[in-house]
Formats: structure tokens, sequence, C-alpha cells
């Protein structure tokens, strides 16, 4: 839980600046970007019809997700035989891939990495900060940020236009100011240009990080919920519920 303030964010400002934080947390967050490959885990993805848990293995350059768990019940000794052959299959079939192929796979992965780290990345350009105190959360002494739209951002993206509707608050750890938490909601309906589209109020994410061993973090939760309008008549609703752990170093 969160403690209420131990010092009030005038007093903090005398000793703070916001703009200090936010460089140093995005600098911490770029290792982390880089350093995320490295890592393999588990996923627990959880939705209206149940969960799934997975093993994610980096395998030549990029994930493979081997399935562990149905509804939190492990898999029956067929079932996990046949995953395991599945997993070593698709070691077999990477191995076999053409020099274009494996950089093909690559890319894709890739891709959609860089897309999401720039949504991350433009939190700190969409939004304009105020210090509102220091305190505790979970076991970290965090610096409490609220994060409101900033006058005339243009969003580089399809989907980074939508940070110009939201509003957000960040925890961030005083010590190595890593992000413990970061939440953002829409405020206000979003028109996606390009698309018929439109987003709701009721849109919103939450992203917690924790570390994993020499200086690097990563995921620990990540839910979000989208509410939006297609061709502004029919709603459409997605939700994701993510939980992380078990990240350990990937093998030479």
């Amino acid at each position: 839980m969160f403690s209420v303030a131990i010092l009030p964010a005038v007093a903090l400002c005398a000793t703070v600046d916001v703009q200090t934080i936010i460089q140093k947390s995005v600098e911490a967050n770029e290792a982390d970007f880089k350093a995320a490959p490295d890592y393999s885990y588990r996923k627990r993805e959880r939705d209206d019809q149940g969960s799934k848990t997975y093993q994610v293995l980096m395998i030549d350059g990029s994930p493979y997700q081997k399935l562990l768990a149905v509804n939190d019940k492990p898999l029956s000794k067929e079932q996990s035989a046949k995953e395991q052959q599945n997993l070593e299959q698709a070691k077999k079939q990477r191995q076999a891939e053409s020099k274009e192929q494996r950089q093909q796979r690559i890319a894709k992965f890739e891709k959609d990495r860089h897309r999401d780290h720039a949504m991350m990345q433009q939190l700190t350009k969409a939004f304009e900060f105020k210090l509102l105190g220091q305190g505790k959360l979970r076991s970290f002494n965090v610096y409490t940020l609220r994060a409101t739209p900033r006058p005339g951002y243009k969003p580089p993206s399809m989907e980074t236009q939508v940070l110009s509707g939201m509003r957000g608050e960040l925890w961030i750890d005083s010590a190595t100011y890593q992000w413990v938490k970061v939440t953002a909601k829409v405020i206000h309906p979003v028109s996606i240009e390009g698309f018929l589209a439109q987003v709701e109020p009721g849109t919103q994410f939450e992203l917690e990080k924790m570390p994993v061993g020499d200086g690097v973090w990563m995921p620990k939760h990540f839910a979000m919920k989208s509410h939006a309008k297609i061709l502004h008549l029919f709603n459409h609703f997605n939700q994701e519920n993510d939980t992380f752990s078990d990240y350990h170093k990937n093998g030479p």
C-alpha cells in the first residue's frame, strides 16, 4: 500500500528537480529495454475466459511461448509432452531457416517491441509532471509524480495519439529512478487520425516493474482496459491483464 507522504512536495522542491527525476528514469528504462532480450520468464495472461501461463523463451533472436498451465492448473503429462515436442520442433525450424527468413522473423519481433517501447518513451514527452511528494510503495522509497497532458504535444504515431487525452501518475524509486508503477487513463475522447475511431474515457493502463538483478528492472504486472467507438457508432472493448515472474538470463 502507498503510505502517506514523508515529505510534502513544497519541501522536496528545494532539493529535488522534477526534470532530473524524469530524465534519470528515462535513462533507466532505456537500459532495461536493451537488456530485455537477454531474459526468459513466466507470463500469466488472464481474461474473461480464464488464464494461461507460459514459459517465454528467447530462441535464436525472438521469443517462443511454451504453455505450462490453464486456469492455474498444470498441464497433464501428455499435454506437457506435446508442448515439449512443439518446442523442439520450433527450435529445429529456426535452425533450418534461411538468412532472410531469420531476419524477417527477428525484424517482426523487434518492430513490435519498439512499438510498445515508443509508447512508454512518449509518456515523458506527452505530459507535464508535478511532484506530489515522497513515500513508500511496496518495499521502495518513491517519488510520486502526477502527469497531465502537455499543451501543444504532437503525437508521432497513431499509437501515441491517445496520450494527448490521458492523465497519469508515476511512482519512481528514489534510489535507482526505476518506474515502480505507472498508471494512466483517458480523461476525454481522442479521435484516431486515419481511422474512423475514437478512444473513450474508461481506457486505462497500469504497469508495475521489479528488479531482476544486475540493476535491471522488468515488468511485474501489466493491465489495460480499452474502450473505443468504431465508425463512431459501435462500441469496442478490450482487456489485458498479465503478470510476469521467474526472470532469468538466457544461456549462451
